[in-house]
């Protein structure tokens, strides 16, 4: 299937992490141009060069979701070299794991900056250009914690399910202009992120890596880990002209991890 994206520019931030990666990998085998935006250069070197060897085109970027005050700039230089974004995949790391209580109003905010202002902030600087063309596509990654409010994991529960209620409204709002807004939100995908997070239960509940893996995997229907090309897949499908009439949804890519309807 031909998603007819060949030839428009699509940033993707955390690229340089495993889920940012493949999904710019997916969007570079469908002839998109892709930024790969990272505040770890190597990282998001690395990547490149990947989509690179596979005969795609890529671009790293250094790019600190924290700070706002470059980020204008950095819009400014993907259209001088690339043209405007048509594809914004909005992508952030995690925070450690926490409670939902006892956590300092810094660290709230520390945190609300650099994993949802910071993408708001983004998608306002593309939109105009987006606008103009009467095309664009806006899919921000989010958790499953939004959803099913993950044990421990108090900070990134709240602060990504505001993400979710930001591009509903989004959508709306954007929809007479031909542009799209979705939310893809993983289960239990295998990347260092989930290794570390297990690593940490392991650690908190005395029980060895294993064991940890197994239970986690036992809750899962299709019972492993999901791939993070599986994941990528299905973003750039929601980049695709095919889903034009996709909008305001939350997509689910946890192997049925997630209890409710």
């Amino acid at each position: 299937m031909n998603f007819g994206i060949e030839g428009k520019v699509a940033m993707v931030t955390g690229a340089g992490g495993g889920l940012g990666g493949a999904i710019a990998r997916s969007l570079a085998k469908e002839g998109a141009r892709v930024v790969v935006a990272d505040v770890h250069q190597p990282s998001a070197m690395r990547t490149a060069q990947t989509i690179q060897e596979d005969g795609g085109q890529a671009t790293p970027l250094d790019l600190d979701l924290a700070n706002l005050d470059d980020m204008s700039e950095r819009i400014d230089t993907i259209r001088s070299q690339l043209g405007p974004v048509d594809i914004l995949v909005n992508n952030s790391g995690g925070p450690p794991p926490s409670l939902a209580t006892g956590i300092s109003a810094q660290t709230w905010e520390k945190h609300f900056r650099a994993m949802v202002l910071s993408l708001m902030h983004l998608t306002d600087l593309v939109l105009p250009d987006m606008r103009k063309k009467g095309w664009g596509r806006i899919i921000t990654s989010t958790s499953s914690g939004v959803v099913t409010p993950i044990a421990n994991l108090g900070v990134s529960n709240t602060l990504r399910l505001a993400l979710v209620g930001w591009s509903k409204t989004l959508a709306r709002e954007v929809a007479p202009d031909g542009i799209t807004a979705n939310v893809v939100l993983p289960g239990r995908i295998a990347t260092s992120r989930i290794q570390q997070l297990d690593e940490a239960r392991a650690e908190r509940e005395k029980k060895p890596i294993d064991q940890v893996i197994k239970e986690s995997t036992d809750t899962i229907p299709i019972g492993r880990y999901g791939r993070v090309q599986e994941y990528g897949d299905v973003v750039a499908f929601l980049a695709s002209t095919q889903a034009s009439y996709l909008t305001g949804s939350v997509i689910r890519i946890d192997g049925g991890l997630i209890p409710s309807i």
